[in-house]
């Protein structure tokens, strides 16, 4: 998606849940100054012509990873949860809230994690960004320059969803996505009513 296609919905976003654009930016260019590289065409390798999985980390998760198939997308967290199952996914989407030393392995191993800064986690991408020895692609929700992109999206699984479409996937199956979960608080609650408008505009109704 085109950011002046997604610009509209970004500011949308900002008036629902009373962020600050500012500070998007700001954490976009202290990632900027932290990222060792750009490895999105290894990104775009994994996905362009290729079916691709989306795996969010609802609580179903485990029971639907036998209809994974081709490139595997982790929204965040989800991606322990496939790698204790066996399964190394190829990229990672996160904001690193759900970051632990296991994220470091799977990258070293060769999965591309793709570190996304906001206004709310400077302090997660100061800590681990420089600790990403293997393939990194750093993005954003404002505008995007030099080496941070932003393919669309909000939160970790509809931003791996958006960037499965925008790099050219032939096929996107989501997993592991539960809109409808009631056990959670109300800021999650308004990340999964945008989640399920925003998959809509690619074509996913859940």
């Amino acid at each position: 998606m085109k950011f002046e296609e997604w610009e509209p919905l970004y500011e949308e976003i900002l008036a629902y849940f009373a962020f600050e654009r500012e500070g998007d930016e700001e954490a976009a260019r202290i990632l900027a100054d932290l990222l060792p590289r750009d490895d999105l065409p290894a990104l775009r390798a994994l996905i362009e012509g290729k079916t691709v999985t989306v795996c969010g980390n609802a609580p179903c998760l485990p029971d639907e990873i036998e209809t994974i198939e081709g490139t595997v997308l982790a929204a965040d967290a989800a991606a322990e949860v496939l790698f204790g199952r066996g399964v190394r996914p190829d990229a990672v989407f996160t904001d690193l809230d759900g970051a632990t030393d296991v994220l470091l392995d799977m990258n070293e191993a060769g999965t591309v994690v793709v570190v996304h800064a906001h206004g709310d986690n400077i302090p997660l991408v100061r800590h681990w960004t420089p600790r990403f020895a293997g393939p990194v692609v750093g993005t954003t929700q404002a505008a995007p320059f030099g080496r941070i992109h932003n393919f669309g999206g909000f939160s970790d699984g509809d931003r791996a969803a958006f960037a499965a479409h925008d790099l050219g996937a032939t096929v996107v199956h989501l997993v592991g996505f539960d809109l409808d979960d009631p056990d959670v608080d109300p800021v999650k609650r308004g990340k999964l009513a945008w989640a399920r408008r925003l998959l809509a505009l690619l074509g996913h109704d859940l």
